[in-house]
């Protein structure tokens, strides 16, 4: 059975926002009211954070399919919907999150680092918060937006201060054993380690992780054995260790000629091949081994090399091995910059910038996009004719009538607001300039305005006198005689 896995793909999306009420208050004795529709709760987040005691991506191999709640629908009374639950998704540390396209979103590293992998929708508004001086019964409400939803490849590196690299069965996971409390499993076979384990290692005062991955053959940055799946835990760590076999038994190797194939497999991963290096000549308890080890030691220091010689049977040489490794995380920690506070980036929008583009097409369709006119589209309920109104009125307001023209649109002309799998396509009509005074009325209660008796009394008279005027000047008192 599966226990490690260090790379899923994670199917995510975010909650629905709650729809706004339409609703009118009711008591007796108050039949006008006025409204009273609450809004829409806010759809709930999917969120990845970082959690030490999570180890492994295990869990979403075998549940890849997360969703958030929903919102819920605001309630008359002026009672707002419920917000959906986020929902918190635990990370080993070290995740790196991917788009389909390959494309790094977020690097998690460190306790409590977090990513928002897909926003929910807002709640839409309710009659009472559409209401305004002109508008002062909405007949209508807005509608919830659809939660962020999509694909996510989630990618494990391991996060270590070393790196111990090397052929199959060159006893690497024997090392680690012996230089911390990790207890991999040790075999006299070739890729007894199928997953990368992990280590704490204390030389004075400083206390270093060390990481076993797993063999490396000849073409393992192509694919090769079980190399290009666990290179990318060596990626983080700050030093590597070539553990060599002094007592291999195949007679085509040799400590030299694996270190030649490993660091070229290294230099084709990419940049691995920068990293400090450190050569460990295991196995000198083998009679055989100790004097091959002494036989080429003096080419490896010459390369530049920092050599030692162990034995993680006879625990030889290990006390001098994990000083040296501290010495160098130590340096390399120091080396590195100190963090500074969380900065925060403003990107003001161009003066010039109107929010939406209009664009014709080779099928002769004008198509807006925009943040704001589609997020108007999702919010509208095409069922209803005075929340269409209000869409045209948004619109106009926001420019949109305008652009057309600009960009030539006539009568009758098609025009799709949105992305073209999920658009809102319709025959367009140059009134919207004309009638914004009109469309602006939409919702207005004469009966809510407290004025509005006493002045359509005083018109109703007029219009009696009026009336009375007219046949008046048509009657002549004289005619029969």
């Amino acid at each position: 059975m599966t226990t490690f896995v260090d790379r899923v793909e994670l199917h995510v999306a975010a909650g629905n926002g709650g729809h706004g009420c339409a609703s009118v208050h009711r008591e007796k004795f108050k039949p006008l009211g006025g409204p009273d529709g609450g809004n829409g709760g806010r759809g709930g987040d999917v969120i990845l954070v970082v959690e030490q005691s999570v180890t492994t991506l295990l869990d979403y191999h075998h549940s890849p399919h997360r969703k958030a709640t929903n919102g819920k629908p605001g309630e008359g009374g002026n009672r707002s919907g419920k917000e959906g639950e986020d929902l918190v998704l635990p990370v080993p540390d070290g995740t790196v999150v991917l788009d389909r396209a390959g494309n790094v979103l977020a690097d998690l590293v460190g306790q409590g680092t977090s990513f928002v992998a897909a926003s929910g929708g807002r709640g839409g508004l309710g009659n009472a918060a559409l209401s305004s001086a002109r508008r002062k019964a909405p007949g209508f409400a807005l509608l919830g937006e659809p939660g962020d939803a999509g694909d996510l490849l989630l990618e494990l590196k391991t996060v270590a201060d070393v790196a111990l690299v090397g052929y199959p069965s060159a006893g690497k996971s024997s090392l680690i054993s012996v230089l911390s409390a990790a207890r991999p499993k040790i075999a006299d076979y070739p890729f007894t380690t199928l997953i990368p384990n992990l280590g704490v290692v204390t030389a004075g005062e400083t206390v270093f992780t060390v990481a076993d991955v797993p063999g490396l053959i000849p073409g393992a940055s192509q694919g090769k054995g079980l190399g290009l799946e666990f290179l990318r835990h060596v990626e983080r760590c700050s030093v590597l260790v070539h553990v060599l076999d002094t007592a291999t038994l195949e007679s085509d190797r040799d400590p030299v000629s694996d270190l030649d194939v490993i660091e070229e497999e290294l230099k084709q991963y990419g940049g691995l091949n920068k990293r400090p290096r450190v050569v460990v000549l295991n196995k000198i308890d083998v009679p055989d081994g100790k004097d091959l080890a002494e036989m080429v030691r003096p080419d490896l220091e010459a390369r530049g090399y920092q050599v030692f010689e162990v034995s993680a049977v006879a625990h030889t040489g290990l006390r001098e091995l994990s000083f040296a490794l501290g010495d160098l995380v130590a340096r390399y920690r120091a080396s590195k910059p100190k963090e500074e506070a969380t900065r925060v980036v403003i990107r003001p929008k161009a003066v010039d910038d109107a929010g939406f583009t209009v664009t014709l097409e080779d099928n002769g369709i004008y198509r807006v996009r925009g943040e704001k006119p589609e997020r108007w589209v999702r919010q509208t309920d095409f069922n209803n004719d005075e929340a269409v109104g209000y869409l045209a009125d948004r619109l106009n307001r926001l420019g949109v009538e305008e652009a057309l023209m600009k960009a030539g649109a006539r009568t009758g002309d098609g025009v799709a607001i949105g992305p073209e799998e999920n658009a809102v396509v319709f025959d367009w009509e140059p009134t919207m300039l004309a009638g914004a005074e009109m469309l602006g009325r939409r919702g207005e209660d004469h009966r809510l305005d407290p004025m509005r008796p006493a002045v359509q009394r005083r018109r109703d008279r007029q219009a009696e006198r009026d009336e009375a005027q007219k046949q008046f000047e048509g009657f002549d008192p004289f005619g029969e005689l």
